[in-house]
């Protein structure tokens, strides 16, 4: 029986190819260390034949044999089947790159959250590294808390901000991983609407929030609240009336109050003027069409003249209602800083608009209103076609031109 027994045992190993046959250029194999010195690794393959790693071969961008001992497995790449001394020539540089990157593909296919290096920065993004692999983190992919916000974007400014990150570790998820380009991609803001997603969830579109201004750009200002949420004020959400540049309404460090107004993703859009009451809501009772008021010109377009009658409300002044003659620049009738009278003549509440004319000041007559372009291009029709009418006095030489007779006839007829 133990004679039987022997001989299956032994069948079946040399029926096992690692056993009859050596590993081929490109395979990997698996062993065992058995002697580590500076410049090489000794490893014992299955028993049956050695090989040895060396130099620049015993790099593993995977960084799981950083720190080996004797006695410790590893899987290591063919490069030779025999060298000088009779060993297979092996490599933990090719396995360990497979393998990194294998490794990131299974975090991008899992959406897990990971720990990235920054190492450094360029104009598009941060240079990271995961593992012993080098990435880029491109400025779309940070998040709110971190992206640059810097007043009309000031290229080096951005740079500068970006390179302030280098040496920190981020969460991020792996979003490209592209063995064959070598080409690793990361969005930390993707990790942060990640961990955000459930406390996002607690909000909804009407709640109040009171947080800090965090930035303020050329199109609103960002508030931080609850901790790590943030949401843009848009500039037309800031106040009633117009505002040209938020800076001038709100500091960075401003303690706000604003409504949810509408959440996408991790998106929260949020409106500071809806806290407040609409001026717009009894401007019936304070401007009637007709009205002689005074306002200050706070902006010229070449539409017109924005005009500010109280600090709440402001009006339009349209390049038709600037003069009876036609104009080719606004600026040519007034400057911001102007203080003019107009009539009023137009009062929407409901569109939040008030009409204006300074070439009315000019007429002895009250406008009626003009709400839409089609009338006030109707009404300076009429007005040019009741300047060019026939007089009095030219009517006896149109008589004369129409009569067959000599002019000496007709004033004889006269007599």
């Amino acid at each position: 029986m133990t004679t039987t027994s022997n001989q299956a045992n032994l069948k079946e190993l040399l029926e096992d190819q690692q056993y009859t046959q050596l590993p081929q250029v490109g395979d990997i194999v698996k062993g065992t260390i058995i002697d580590l010195a500076k410049n090489e690794i000794k490893v014992d393959i299955n028993g049956i034949t050695s090989g040895v790693i060396r130099g620049k071969e015993a790099y593993d961008e995977s960084g799981e044999y950083n720190n080996l001992k004797i006695g410790d497995e590893v899987e290591a790449t063919v490069l030779e089947q025999e060298n000088e001394t009779g060993d297979l020539e092996l490599s933990l540089r090719y396995a360990g790159h497979k393998k990194a990157w294998s490794r990131l593909n299974t975090f991008r296919e899992s959406n897990e959250i990971v720990k990235v290096k920054v190492t450094d920065a360029n104009k598009g993004g941060l240079i990271i590294k995961l593992g012993n692999i080098d990435g880029f983190l491109p400025v779309s992919q940070l998040n709110p808390e971190h992206y640059p916000r810097i007043q009309g974007g000031d290229k080096n400014k951005i740079l500068e901000k970006l390179k302030s990150f280098a040496g920190q570790e981020l969460e991020a998820k792996v979003i490209t991983a592209d063995e064959k380009d070598e080409k690793l991609i990361v969005s930390e803001k993707a990790a942060w609407e990640e961990s955000q997603k459930d406390v996002i969830g607690t909000f909804k579109v009407g709640d109040t929030v009171e947080g800090e201004v965090t930035a303020v750009t050329d199109f609103g200002v960002f508030v931080k609240f609850d901790n790590n949420l943030e949401g843009l004020v848009h500039i037309s959400e800031i106040a009633w009336q117009r505002i040209d540049d938020p800076k001038d309404f709100i500091k960075v460090g401003q303690k706000v109050k604003a409504e949810i107004i509408g959440i996408e993703g991790s998106k929260i859009f949020l409106s500071m003027k809806k806290l407040m009451t609409d001026p717009w809501a009894n401007v019936a009772e304070r401007y009637k069409i007709g009205d002689t008021v005074e306002g200050q010109v706070l902006k010229v377009n070449p539409f017109g003249l924005f005009v500010e009658l109280d600090k709440e409300i402001h009006g339009l002044a349209h390049v038709s209602e600037l003069s009876n003659q036609p104009i080719t620049d606004p600026l040519e009738i007034a400057k911001p800083g102007d203080t003019l009278k107009f009539k009023i003549l137009s009062v929407e509440p409901e569109h939040h608009r008030l009409g204006l004319s300074l070439r009315a000041m000019n007429k002895s007559n009250t406008p009626t209103a003009k709400t839409t372009p089609e009338e006030i291009a109707t009404e300076t029709v009429k007005e040019e076609v009741s300047e060019i009418k026939p007089t009095a006095s030219t009517e006896p030489e149109i008589k004369a031109e129409k009569t067959d007779q000599p002019i000496e006839a007709v004033e004889e007829g006269k007599e």
